[in-house]
């Protein structure tokens, strides 16, 4: 054989790789095809090979998932979906201290599959909603940010992009839209060096936004219809300061994000959505969360992201968005909605059909079960223990934290109010809790603090110290 023959036929086979590789990769190129969180707390789930094949059927336009599983990482070899892999809260100090260490850790989690289309590398996960990690970690987010960005560069993958998903709880304020405000203990030590990061390397404010919930804590306020994007005019939202109309929650939630970052100086850094969606189960008594209103709030939000429609703030904005979740998982702690996010079963049967390239037009589809009638139970947010021993200096940093946020969060167990008496730590972290819960679950507080607090439907309150309720 020739050497031009030869030649010839390595040009040839070359092409014929590069050819198949980009045909993998162009075949999850759908406009606007929304992501899904592929969560792993349960015991009754499929292979990860299983796994991809339905996100296929769903049409996903992407995958997130909560760690560097191997596992899963083979099975999307090849397949061209984009992926998404976080990074565990507890690995991010010594990846900030360590130039060494994030190279490893790059080196044994991604560059051993070559052939994963990974596009977002997640530092963390709401790590700004745990008080308890404050001093340990907030403050090394960034740093692990760049070693992690030095050590992708390395290995040829520059293109990655970093963030960390926050929760709504990272803002003290969010309604109107135009008053969004990040919380003052992060403001200036936290989200502005992160902000400043982001913009520099044309990366995401990635934010997990659940309309569920702040509908779900104020249903006398907000519209279900609003809330699954449904609402008609008399609905409608006029944000008083910028005149802009929102017709859903949603909106309204990452718009106020907008008006955050915009504060701080940083309005222009893209926004991405890490986590929403609806549940489609939960306990008796939590309202709104079946079936049908879980299919008709994702089947909504692909057919939005479809059409480019962005917020009112941020009209026709490109947005990543992901999806919770591909499958119930049944060993997730708190009440019974957290079991129930997924589009399917562990069997892999569908819980609700959907396409998420929002191609697929509502009549295709079967019909929906009809809505249930389920009321909420008033819950409040106390002491976890039961009068057992707790750890005093842990308690008292989260009492500490919870009267720091919002306004008058604490008034009245200070000296000369209702629930001063008695003056003890364990009363008065209940009430802290519940008052800090109260005023911000509808804007993603959760009534966590570190698994020092608990969910109670018996009400704390005692004489004339009233705990709040909603």
């Amino acid at each position: 054989m020739t050497s031009l023959s030869l030649c010839a036929l390595l040009l040839a086979a070359l092409a014929c790789h590069c050819h198949a590789a980009a045909a993998a990769a162009a075949a999850y190129r759908r406009p606007q095809a929304i992501g899904v969180n592929y969560g792993s707390l349960a015991d009754d789930l499929p292979t990860a090979t299983r796994s991809v094949k339905l996100l296929r059927k769903a049409n996903a336009g992407a995958v997130k998932l909560y760690n560097a599983d191997q596992r899963i990482l083979h099975a999307l070899a090849g397949t061209g979906i984009p992926v998404s892999v976080m990074v565990p809260n507890d690995l991010i100090p010594s990846l900030a201290d360590s130039r060494a260490a994030a190279r490893k850790w790059v080196a044994n989690n991604l560059k051993r599959h070559p052939r994963v289309r990974v596009m977002y590398l997640l530092v963390g996960n709401e790590l700004l909603s745990y008080p308890a990690i404050a001093a340990s970690t907030w403050g090394k987010i960034v740093p692990a940010m760049k070693n992690l960005r030095y050590a992708l560069r390395a290995i040829g993958l520059g293109r990655v992009k970093l963030g960390t998903p926050l929760a709504m709880d990272a803002l003290a304020a969010s309604y109107p839209p135009s008053a969004g405000a990040f919380r003052e203990d992060i403001a200036g030590t936290v989200m502005r060096p992160l902000l400043h990061f982001l913009n520099y390397t044309r990366s995401y404010y990635f934010v997990d936004a659940y309309p569920y919930f702040p509908w779900a804590a104020n249903q006398k306020d907000i519209s279900l219809d609003y809330a699954l994007f449904e609402g008609n005019a008399s609905s409608h939202y006029v944000d008083p300061a910028t005149r802009l109309t929102y017709t859903n929650l949603l909106d309204q939630m990452l718009d106020a994000c907008v008006a955050a970052m915009r504060k701080l100086g940083y309005g222009g850094v893209k926004l991405a959505i890490s986590e929403t969606g609806w549940p489609n189960a939960g306990d008796p008594g939590q309202a709104g969360a079946n079936v049908r209103n879980a299919a008709l709030y994702n089947r909504h939000l692909a057919r939005r992201m479809h059409n480019n429609v962005g917020t009112p703030a941020r009209p026709r904005s490109n947005m990543p968005v992901f999806v919770f979740s591909l499958y119930n998982e049944n060993l997730k702690p708190g009440a019974g909605t957290e079991r129930h996010w997924g589009m399917f079963y562990p069997n892999g049967t569908w819980v609700y059909q959907i396409d998420l390239t929002g191609r697929r037009t509502a009549r295709s589809y079967p019909p929906l079960p009809p809505p249930d009638n389920k009321t909420a139970k008033l819950e409040w947010c106390v002491l976890a223990g039961g009068g057992k021993p707790v750890n005093e200096t842990a308690v008292a940093d989260a009492l500490n934290y919870a009267c720091q946020q919002g306004t008058g969060t604490c008034a009245a167990i200070q000296p000369g109010g209702a629930c001063y008496e008695p003056n003890t730590l364990d009363a008065h972290a209940s009430y802290a809790f519940n008052a800090y819960w109260q005023q911000f679950k509808g804007t993603g507080g959760s009534c966590y603090f570190n698994g020092l607090a608990v969910k109670t439907n018996k009400d704390p309150s005692y004489g004339s110290c009233k705990f709040p309720s909603s």
